[in-house]
């Protein structure tokens, strides 16, 4: 067996080990083992488009931390072979208007938004070089898109937008957790530095950053910084994935179960959304990827009703789905 293969099985337990508690190791072996034996041969196309909107920033201070930050979103893309987008200048809520109308209904869209916010009390904005925009105008632009749409919000007043843009297929990420949270946000900053597989951020050490993961990454970094500035935090991330309109803080992650006091937990499609994949994940195609996410997924449910099921039916269940599992690495794009 060559060592890609080998590093083949170690990626894909890596990701599944976690729904597959006391099994029966080497018979899951022996049927994703068979499926992995021929590997892909090349990196198959993304159909994912990145826009990226800059802001008004205000003072050249701003302006050069915004830089920063495109500039990391922008190698990344390149990086990852994604067609990334930029839009900025006097006519940036025009544009970003036409740019998402026109949006290719066949490809998944990350909007990342990068600049300062504000909040009058009642509706919170994004500062754009020309008009500004708020979140209801937003939230009827995304709204007709069909596709999964991940908007990442690194302004201040951020929070102000979670609700409205939360749905079906929508991954939301602010960088507060409310719209008074005014000030300066940091976030974006460790965010982008994050989403290009910054390696201190892969925390499953599966030679990627998901979404999830750069989201947990710019948390902790920002209440690092506050914490060594000896200041009181002006701002609390949140991540909303599964429809609710209601974030998650990233401290909720990895904490005792009984502490969250039965609330819905955001990040499982967060925690699958890569923009720059490992060697092994460009050998797959995005319907592969997508089939997989999605047996993941079930893998996840299967584990949480195991606890109302024989242990004959759990089993027969969970190696019906680690067959599925087995045949996508198995189909040649």
């Amino acid at each position: 067996m060559t060592t890609k293969v080998v590093e083949s099985f170690s990626s894909v337990w890596s990701r599944i080990r976690f729904a597959t508690p006391c099994l029966n190791e080497l018979k899951l072996w022996t049927t994703l083992g068979f499926a992995l034996l021929a590997p892909l041969l090349y990196a198959a196309p993304r159909a994912l488009d990145v826009v990226i909107v800059v802001g008004a920033s205000g003072t050249e201070e701003y302006g050069k931390k915004f830089k920063t930050q495109v500039d990391a979103w922008t190698g990344a893309c390149t990086k990852a072979g994604v067609t990334a987008t930029l839009v900025r200048g006097e006519k940036t809520t025009e544009e970003l208007a036409k740019r998402l109308s026109s949006a290719d209904p066949a490809h998944s869209l990350w909007l990342v938004l990068i600049g300062h916010g504000t909040f009058d009390g009642r509706e919170a904005m994004f500062s754009a070089e020309g008009p500004d925009f708020d979140a209801k105008q937003l939230a009827a632009w995304i709204k007709p898109l069909k596709q999964e749409v991940a908007v990442i919000h690194t302004a201040s007043s951020s929070g102000g937008f979670l609700k409205a843009l939360s749905g079906k297929n929508r991954i939301v990420i602010t960088s507060t957790k409310s719209p008074d949270e005014v000030f300066y946000a940091r976030f974006g900053e460790y965010f982008a530095e994050a989403i290009g597989g910054k390696e201190e951020a892969d925390l499953d050490q599966d030679k990627q950053v998901s979404l999830l993961e750069a989201f947990r990454h710019a948390s902790k970094a920002t209440a690092t910084f506050y914490e060594n500035d000896g200041r009181l935090a002006t701002e609390h991330a949140l991540v909303e994935d599964n429809g609710d309109g209601v974030g998650t803080r990233s401290e909720v992650f990895g904490a005792d179960p009984s502490a969250t006091n039965g609330m819905t937990i955001d990040g499982e499609r967060a925690a699958q959304m890569v923009l720059v994949l490992s060697e092994e994940e460009q050998k797959l195609t995005d319907a592969q990827r997508s089939t997989r996410d999605g047996l993941e997924r079930e893998l996840k449910a299967l584990k949480e009703q195991r606890a109302k099921m024989n242990e004959d039916e759990y089993y027969t269940k969970l190696e019906t789905l680690m067959g599925k599992l087995g045949e996508v690495y198995e189909t040649k794009s």
